[in-house]
């Protein structure tokens, strides 16, 4: 998954302090586009060295040693051998560990650029010296990183799998899956949203592994479950345009390897049962 860089490995920790000639600058434009270099498989992005000085800059995260900052600013840099890219576009340019920075750098610009002012009093905000907030002079509000909790849910009847598709957007095979209501447990949230789906009831509801997903503030919490009952699909038309179940050796993938969706789907293909050590 995009998240499985080992050996290398993230500090997300927050730390008050400024970038050097060596440090890598993310620059994100208005429409969300990261500006980098796609080459050789893999990923590349600005240095402090080699890019214009931005205004202001705060510190993201490190991978290894590597250190990485965010240029506060949305207008377009020029810059030769790099350009803006969506990050879909370098989802079919790259699965590595740069593919993860950009999606969890994706992540905290958005969160900043969401949150330039007060909700409370509208005053601007100003960057936290002590944590990951953003914090407000005026009236003390303090505001931390926007985090969307979604279940994905793999429902298996026997040697088949509750397979969709989205009605809109991603266009590969996908599991049933859906953001947590106020007030509701993770457990409540797969039920819930595999009967709006699909109208099919589940039992024995098992946490599988989770994955953040910078690239729409989510972290995705993965579980499997069994068809109980009536296993007739009535599919919700407005969310989905496919909804089937698929035998295990007909099950088509989707084409890259970093999603959470992706591996659940693989491991019910090959048969395994990932609750057995």
């Amino acid at each position: 998954m995009i998240q499985d860089i080992f050996p290398s490995k993230i500090d997300i920790a927050f730390k008050d302090i400024k970038a050097k000639t060596c440090d890598f600058i993310m620059y994100f434009n208005q429409k969300g586009e990261i500006l980098a270099k796609a080459e050789n498989g893999t990923i590349l992005f600005p240095t402090a060295k080699n890019s214009p000085d931005p205004e202001e800059t705060i510190y993201l995260f490190s991978i290894d040693e590597k250190r990485y900052f965010l240029a506060m600013t949305q207008n377009e840099i020029e810059l030769a051998g790099f350009e803006y890219q969506g990050l879909r576009e370098l989802r079919g340019k790259c699965v590595n560990a740069a593919l993860f920075t950009a999606f969890t750098a994706y992540h905290l610009w958005h969160w900043y650029m969401e949150n330039r002012f007060c909700g409370k009093c509208a005053e601007k905000l100003d960057f936290s010296k002590t944590e990951r907030a953003l914090v407000c002079k005026k009236c003390g509000n303090t505001i931390y990183p926007r985090i969307n909790p979604a279940v994905i849910v793999a429902v298996t009847k026997g040697d088949s799998l509750l397979v969709t598709r989205y009605r809109n957007g991603y266009n590969h095979n996908a599991l049933v899956a859906g953001f947590t209501e106020i007030g509701e447990t993770f457990e409540e949230t797969v039920a819930r949203e595999v009967m709006e789906e699909t109208g099919i009831k589940v039992k024995n509801i098992r946490y599988y592994k989770s994955q953040p997903w910078g690239i729409a503030q989510d972290i995705l919490v993965g579980y499997f479950c069994e068809a109980e009952g009536d296993d007739e699909i009535r599919m919700d038309e407005n969310e989905l345009k496919y909804a089937q179940w698929v035998p295990r050796d007909e099950i088509t993938l989707q084409p890259d390897s970093i999603s959470l969706t992706n591996e659940m789907m693989k491991v019910f293909k090959e048969g395994k049962d990932p609750f057995i050590k």
